[in-house]
């Protein structure tokens, strides 16, 4: 199995609010900005050794049976990582959305997205409300 399986998330120690705090502040933005640049860094190691991994793994199996073991193992560990490529633009986003101010509030509805929710879900974009009904039409219209 590839040593790579995994899907790597954000570690970090959970931010303190202190009464009457304001949010969005310059503290909560720095500990968000440092949580999506860790998560970045993370995602990219992990991509690095899937790389070295699958260039030094590489075997011509004469088992078609190894072979395609082999195939598989490949084809998901790829699909992992497009996915995780596919985070780090989300991550990237979040971090602009930080530098323009816009960070930390809901692009549906204009609320804030709440800060344990943020802490969570660094690269979420909208309220627990507007995405629930987000997935509610999404299941509709696959049923």
């Amino acid at each position: 199995m590839i040593s790579g399986m995994k899907t790597v998330e954000p570690r970090f120690t959970p931010y303190q609010e202190t009464e009457g705090e304001e949010y969005m502040n310059e503290k909560q933005l720095e500990h968000l900005r440092q949580l999506l640049l860790q998560w970045k860094q993370d995602l990219l190691e992990e991509m690095g050794r899937t790389v070295h991994y699958m260039q030094g793994e590489t075997e011509n199996f004469a088992d078609p049976n190894d072979r395609a073991t082999q195939e598989e193992e490949f084809s998901i560990e790829l699909r992992t990582r497009e996915r995780e490529r596919n985070l780090i633009r989300k991550i990237e986003e979040s971090l602009r959305a930080i530098d323009s101010g816009d960070y930390g509030y809901c692009e549906s509805c204009g609320i804030e997205i709440g800060w344990r929710r943020l802490e969570a879900r660094p690269t979420a974009t909208k309220c627990i409300d507007c995405k629930t009904l987000d997935e509610i039409r999404e299941k509709q219209k696959l049923d």
